[in-house]
């Protein structure tokens, strides 16, 4: 039920009803992305709450949450780039110490690793980042991403021949 009244959705009832209707949907949305239940949770209010502020200006409220959500989820994602970058940076600078030769051939796997990972088609890189980093069972997986674990057993598989594929080439 989408309500393009923007007089409407102001309406507490309505509100209510809307967001009941949506939550989980939106969550389910932002966890996919994240595989971190009280990020998506976060987020989620956090799109709902500039709805209810802006309940007057929005004729498609569904569209709404779903932009606010995906903005959310693109500032969290540049932040947390930003930290990764900092932390790397500390790293890199307490091992200056080490041999020269480690340190090139550990940067160079990294950046053999991140093609690697990027290569994936969008399905197995987030199963296998689900999984191996965020520790989620295959039955989890499936779950969240509404698809059977035979999928997620599939996805996980092309995306470990594919790594290794590509990282032994390295050596």
């Amino acid at each position: 039920m989408e309500n393009t009244d923007s007089q409407g959705i102001c309406s507490e009832n309505i509100f209510t009803r809307f967001f009941n209707q949506h939550v989980k949907g939106l969550r389910n949305y932002l966890y996919f992305k994240f595989g971190n239940p009280d990020l998506a949770d976060d987020l989620a209010q956090d799109a709902f709450i500039k709805l209810w502020q802006n309940c007057a200006d929005v004729r498609h409220p569904k569209s709404f949450i779903f932009t606010v959500a995906n903005n959310a989820a693109i500032n969290h994602t540049k932040y947390e780039k930003v930290v990764l970058a900092y932390q790397s940076n500390n790293f890199e600078s307490t091992t200056d110490y080490a041999n020269p030769e480690f340190l090139i051939e550990e940067e160079e796997f990294r950046q053999k690793f991140d093609r690697a990972i990027a290569s994936l088609t969008e399905a197995q890189r987030t199963a296998i980042l689900l999984n191996r980093i965020e520790g989620k069972k295959y039955k989890e997986i499936a779950e969240m991403l509404d698809i059977s674990v035979k999928a997620v057993e599939k996805r996980i598989h092309g995306a470990l021949v594919s790594l290794r594929e590509q990282i032994d080439n390295f050596r």
